[in-house]
Order: structure tokens, then sequence, then C-alpha cells
């Protein structure tokens, strides 16, 4: 598993404050490359709160070079029978719940959150996904097909403009539309 921990002489603050997340269209954005050290924070700040949990840094922001809609996705793996301290956890932090509709279910919640990092905002997505199941081992698995594919990470950015021209711009059906490629991409790579 990737650790979350900070590279030498990184920024050492773990104490980001969570705050109101702001629903907005899905967009096509060039690749931040601080966002992986504001994931790296965000991690750190969730492990401290709960030494419960494991976090992982997910979606298009976890892959060097890859656009995206820029929403910070992070993994927060649980062990089994620790769902809803992962769930309070994260509420204590001041993520909320996922607004909209077609949330995703409290038995595998999303919660949402931003957080300024020097005078930029960030919008997170922290998954609250059971540790080892199929969905994370997934998860993982199709963030590290991207970094080491980038003929397949090209592609997969074809296919967000592809749904983005369609006009779908809600997350939620944004999220529903990418299914398939990667499911795609996930059977492709069992053999």
């Amino acid at each position: 598993m990737e650790t979350m921990a900070l590279a030498p002489g990184e920024w050492e603050r773990s104490d980001l404050i969570v705050g109101p997340y702001t629903l907005t269209v899905a967009e096509y954005l060039p690749y931040d490359p601080e966002s992986s050290r504001v994931a790296r924070l965000i991690a750190k700040t969730i492990a401290a709160s709960n030494y419960k949990v494991e976090v992982e840094h997910i979606g298009s922001t976890a892959v060097p070079g890859c656009w995206g809609k820029g929403v910070i996705d992070l993994l927060v793996l649980y062990r089994e029978g620790d769902l809803e301290s992962a769930r309070d956890g994260l509420d204590r932090l001041g993520f909320q719940r996922q607004p909209g509709p077609e949330p995703f279910p409290e038995h595998r919640p999303m919660r949402v959150g931003g957080v300024e990092y020097f005078g930029r905002a960030y919008l997170v997505h922290a998954h609250a996904v059971a540790a080892g199941s199929d969905e994370a081992r997934n998860l993982i698995k199709f963030r590290d097909i991207l970094r080491s594919n980038a003929g397949l990470r090209r592609a997969y950015e074809a296919e967000k403009r592809s749904i983005l021209a369609r006009g779908i711009t809600t997350s939620t059906e944004y999220s529903k539309t990418k299914g398939d490629f990667i499911r795609c991409v996930l059977a492709a790579a069992e053999f």
C-alpha cells in the first residue's frame, strides 16, 4: 500500500481545517501537482484523528499528469466492524454527508469537504470502504494502472472529455458514466 507520509522538507502541518463543500459541475482540469501534497496532509489529519483507519490517495489527482475534475479523492480504509468509527471520525473533522441526488448509502459512505491550502480551495471526497474489499482493491489497482500506463491514462482522459462533450456534467452521472471504462480496464488487467 502507498504511504501517505510527507516528503522530506515538506510543510509538516497536519491540522488542515475541513470546511464546507461546494457542489460543482464536473469539469476537465489540468493536473495540479499540489493536489498530492494536499492529499497527504488531509490523509495525515484523518489518520491522526482515528488510528483505526488507513488512507490512500486515489482518483485522477493521484495520477501524475492526469487531467480530471480536480477533486481530491481519498480512500479511507477501515477494518471489519469499524465502519461507524470511520464515518464518525470523518464527521468530527468537519466532513459532510454527500449533497445532491443519489448520495452514497451510509453502509458505503462518501463524505465531502473543502480545504484551503496556501490560499487555494480544494474539494475532497473521502470514501469510507472496508480494507481488503474488492472495491478497495479495484480503486487502488485502477490508480496504479493509470500511473504505470501513459497510453491508458490518455484514453481515460479522452473518455472524460467525451462524457463532458455529451453534456453530462453532474458529478454523480459523470462518475457513473466513467464506470464502464474503469470496469473494462480492470477486467483486462485480470489477464
